[in-house]
């Protein structure tokens, strides 16, 4: 099972995504930015995949998600972003 942990980005609303998915991350981010859907990407469909990393099992990937989610800081997710370029 090939498992995935993504951050996206908005530039409208300048803001950042941070998720998992076991489906294919394509069509997840379709998804996100699908404006019948509610919630915190639903609003807007200009969400793009600005990092990845790929995982074996679901609980690798959640566990990537969570533990990013609690750094809680722009600097720190920005600054993995661009360690991959």
């Amino acid at each position: 099972m090939d498992c995935h942990f993504y951050i996206l980005f908005s530039k409208t609303r300048n803001r950042f995504y941070i998720g998992a998915t076991c489906d294919d991350l394509d069509e997840r981010v379709r998804r996100h930015n699908s404006l019948h859907k509610k919630g915190f990407t639903g609003k807007l469909n200009d969400w793009k995949v600005v990092y990845s990393e790929d995982f074996k099992t679901k609980e690798e990937a959640f566990a990537r998600e969570r533990a990013v989610k609690k750094w809680k800081s722009r600097k720190k997710i920005i600054a993995l972003i661009n360690s991959e370029t």
